[in-house]
C-alpha cells in the first residue's frame, strides 16, 4: 500500500513537470492531456490507464446527451453572426444612449451582454460585436485603443451570461445541474456589465479628445429612423435569449433541447425575417461550426480521460488533504483558489481549466460548505478574466485582428476593466445570494 502511494506521488510529480514543459513548448492542450492520460500506463505496467483504457474513456465520456448542447449553441451563434444580429441590437440601445458622451460605448457593452445570450462564447461575442462596432465607434470619434479594449473585455460576458458553453462543461464535469448554472449566471452577468459601464463613464468623463460631432450626426440618423422601426428590426434578436432561457426555466425543454430550438429560431430569423442568410450560406455556416467545435470536442474527450487518470492517482483526495492541513479557514481557502485560478486563466484555455480543475477543486469547496453552483460561477468569472490577460488572452488576439492594434496596447487599456471584473467577483464572493436566487 505504501509503495503504491509512493509510486502515485512520484507519477503525479512527473505528470505536472511534463505538463508544464509541453505547455512551454506550445503543444496543443488537448494533445497534452491525451498523452498524459496514457503516460502512467506506459511507465507502470500495473497502472490501469493504458492507451485502450484512455480511448474508451474519451469515447464514452464525450457520448453525452447534455454535451450535445455545445455544438447546437455554437451553430445557433454562427447563424446569428451571419445574420448580423449584433447591428440590430446595438441600434436599439444606441437610440436612447447615443445622446450621452459615453452612451455609445455603453451601448456596445449592453450589446455584448445580449449577444452573449446568443453565442455562449467569449471569442465569438468579441468577433461578432467587435467586427461591427470597433470600426463604427472609431469613425464616430472614440479612441481606437479604448474601444478595442472595451469590446475585448465585454466579450468575456459570453461565458457568464447563459447559455454559456463553460457552464455546460462545468455542469458535466462536476455533476452540477446545467439549468441551475444558467439561472445563476444572469445576475452576475448584469452586475459585471454595470461595473464595466460605470468604468467607461468615468474614463470618458475626463476624456477631452473625443469628437462629439460624428456621434451627434449618428444620433440624428437613428432619430430619423425612429424607435419603432429600430425595435421592429431588433425585436427578433431581443427575443432569442428569452425563448432559449425561457424554455429551460419553464421546464418546457432541457438545455440540449433548448439548444436545438435556438438553431431553428436562428434559421427562421436570419433566413425569413432579416433575409441575411440564404440556402447557399448553410454550407459555410456548417463548416464554421465544425471548425469551432472540433477542437472543443477533442479537448473534452482528452480532458475526460485525463480526469480519470487523476482520479486513479487520488489527486482530488490529496488536494483536499493538503488544504485541510495548511489552510484553516474558508476565507484563506477561497483566496488561495481564486489566486490559483487567476494565474491558470492567464496561461490555459478556459474549457481545459474547467474540465481539469473542476473535479479536483469540487471536493475542496464542498468540504468547507461552499455551494457548487456558487463556486462554479466564481470559477468561470475568474477564468473569464484570462480572455484579456496575456499570454493566452484569446479576446485580445480577436480584437487585435479587427482593429489592427498591437496586443500590448490593447492589454494596457483593459487594466481598468480587469479591475472591474475583480470588483464584481469580490461582490459575488461576499454575497453568494446573488448567484443563488
Amino acid at each position: 500500500m505504501g509503495e503504491n502511494n509512493w509510486k502515485g506521488e512520484v507519477m503525479l510529480i512527473f505528470l505536472v513537470l511534463i505538463f508544464l514543459l509541453l505547455i512551454l513548448l506550445s503543444f496543443p492542450i488537448s494533445s497534452i492531456l491525451a498523452f498524459l492520460s496514457i503516460f502512467p500506463g506506459i511507465v507502470l505496467s500495473e497502472f490501469p490507464t493504458g492507451a485502450a483504457y484512455s480511448i474508451r474513456g474519451m469515447i464514452g465520456g464525450s457520448d453525452s446527451f447534455l454535451l450535445l448542447a455545445i455544438p447546437m449553441f455554437i451553430l445557433s451563434g454562427v447563424i446569428m453572426t451571419k445574420g448580423k444580429i449584433s447591428e440590430k441590437l446595438f441600434n436599439i440601445f444606441a437610440y436612447y444612449l447615443g445622446r450621452y458622451k459615453a452612451g455609445l460605448p455603453c451601448a456596445a457593452i449592453i450589446t455584448c451582454l445580449f449577444y452573449s445570450a446568443i453565442s455562449g462564447s467569449a471569442p465569438a461575442t468579441t468577433a461578432a460585436v467587435g467586427s461591427m462596432l470597433i470600426p463604427l465607434l472609431v469613425d464616430l470619434g472614440y479612441d481606437k485603443s479604448l474601444v478595442t479594449a472595451l469590446i475585448a473585455t465585454s466579450g468575456g460576458l459570453g461565458v457568464i451570461i447563459p447559455p454559456s458553453i463553460p457552464f455546460i462543461l462545468y455542469g458535466n464535469a462536476t455533476d452540477t445541474g446545467v439549468a441551475n448554472m444558467f439561472k445563476a449566471g444572469i445576475i452576475p452577468g448584469f452586475l459585471i456589465a454595470m461595473v464595466l459601464i460605470l468604468i467607461t463613464i468615468i474614463q470618458l468623463k475626463f476624456d477631452k479628445n473625443t469628437d462629439d460631432g460624428q456621434r451627434i450626426q449618428f444620433q440624428i440618423h437613428l432619430r430619423e429612423e425612429g424607435f419603432l422601426k429600430l425595435l421592429k428590426e431588433g425585436i427578433w434578436a431581443l427575443l432569442a435569449p428569452v425563448i432559449v432561457l425561457g424554455s429551460i426555466y419553464s421546464g418546457f425543454a432541457s438545455p440540449t433541447e433548448s439548444a436545438v430550438i435556438s438553431v431553428f429560431y436562428a434559421l427562421f430569423v436570419s433566413g425569413f425575417v432579416y433575409k441575411s442568410v440564404r440556402v447557399k450560406d448553410l454550407k459555410i455556416i456548417f463548416l464554421d461550426t465544425i471548425r469551432i467545435y472540433a477542437p472543443i470536442l477533442f479537448l473534452l474527450a482528452a480532458a475526460i480521460a485525463f480526469s480519470r487518470t487523476l482520479t486513479i492517482l487520488q489527486v482530488p483526495q490529496q488536494v483536499v488533504s493538503w488544504v485541510e492541513m495548511n489552510l484553516h479557514s474558508q476565507v484563506l481557502i477561497l483566496l488561495f483558489i481564486h489566486l490559483f485560478l487567476f494565474i491558470v486563466g492567464m496561461v490555459m484555455d478556459t474549457g481545459a481549466s474547467i474540465l481539469i480543475l473542476g473535479p479536483i477543486l469540487m471536493p475542496v469547496v464542498e468540504s468547507v460548505g461552499i455551494n457548487p453552483v456558487h463556486f462554479g460561477i466564481m470559477m468561470i468569472i475568474n477564468l473569464a478574466i484570462g480572455f484579456v490577460t496575456p499570454p493566452v488572452g484569446v479576446n485580445l488576439y480577436v480584437a487585435s485582428g479587427i482593429s489592427g492594434l498591437n496586443i500590448q496596447i490593447i492589454a494596457k487599456k483593459t487594466v481598468p476593466y480587469v479591475f472591474g471584473f475583480m470588483i464584481a467577483l469580490i461582490i459575488l464572493i461576499c454575497v453568494p445570494q446573488l448567484c443563488l436566487l
